[in-house]
């Protein structure tokens, strides 16, 4: 199991598990289609190999591959993965569309990172701006055992701990819950209302406020308003007149029923989008 094959090496994605892979417990094949993705590789010193030099004798499979993607190539490399290997996905899209192969004797582990909490205890300047993780902040993530003995859960886990490192807790979950952290709780909601939050400061702006005060005032205010409604601040809560503006405003900017994004036909459908190759 300390053998591992890598798809999508030279990727985006891939080059980030790369890095992380290098001098670790595990003897990593990398394969990468791409030239342009082989000559980011071979600036770093390594050399990638066939998909079938990768695949002999390795243990565990790690797609660093688009969602969309991830169907039609295991569809296509099926037949060339051999039984008792531990398919290692970064996200659980393609899982909870139900568009893995149909292939009992393989494991199907998922793994995603949390990212570096935005309340931390970080002190060291490159960790304060290392804002995906898996390079100097330490960041949580979360794991899932789709398919596959128990025994392979610890595997996966440390494979999980090793790409993403530095790591602190390591939270496993089944493939429901991790559709509701990804794309419901991360993206579906939070992306969109920090994505709102940027249209208020920039319309705040374009009624007068400076920019830098409007920046700053947003930010400032969003860190310790998060402590405050994640408790992070014993006794920390919000002033009277500041609940008031959240009871009035809350019906105004979200719609009754905004929760039913919560519900398996909305995420069903958000995964079918996220996995459509055409999309």
């Amino acid at each position: 199991m300390h053998k591992l094959a890598l798809l999508g090496a030279g990727g985006k994605m891939g080059l980030r598990l790369t890095a992380n892979l290098i001098g670790s417990p595990f003897e990593v094949r990398h394969v990468e289609i791409s030239e342009r993705g082989q000559q980011a590789l071979r600036e770093k010193g390594i050399e990638t190999v066939s998909l079938d030099d990768a695949l002999n004798g390795a243990g565990a499979l790690l797609l660093a591959l688009p969602d969309n993607r991830i169907a039609s190539v295991l569809a296509s490399i099926e037949n060339k993965i051999p039984a008792g290997t531990i398919v290692i996905m970064l996200d659980v899209a393609v899982a909870h569309a139900g568009l893995l192969p149909a292939r009992p004797d393989l494991t199907y582990f998922i793994t995603h990172p949390c990212h570096p909490p935005v309340l931390s205890y970080e002190t060291d300047p490159l960790a304060h701006r290392d804002f995906f993780g898996g390079e100097h902040a330490k960041q949580h993530i979360v794991c899932c055992l789709a398919q596959g003995p128990e025994e392979h859960y610890a595997i996966g886990e440390a494979i999980a701990r090793t790409i993403y490192k530095p790591v602190m807790n390591s939270h496993r979950c089944n493939v429901e819950q991790m559709a509701i952290l990804e794309p419901v709780l991360s993206e579906t909601i939070l992306g969109t209302c920090l994505m709102m939050l940027r249209e208020a400061t920039d319309e705040a702006v374009r009624r007068g406020v400076p920019e830098a005060a409007a920046r700053d005032f947003i930010l400032g205010h969003m860190r310790v308003e998060l402590a405050i409604a994640f408790q992070e601040k014993e006794g920390a809560c919000f002033s009277d007149g500041a609940l008031k503006a959240i009871d009035r405003a809350k019906p105004v900017i979200f719609q009754p029923d905004w929760k039913r994004v919560f519900e398996s036909e909305a995420i069903a459908e958000s995964v079918r989008h996220i996995t459509d190759p055409n999309s």
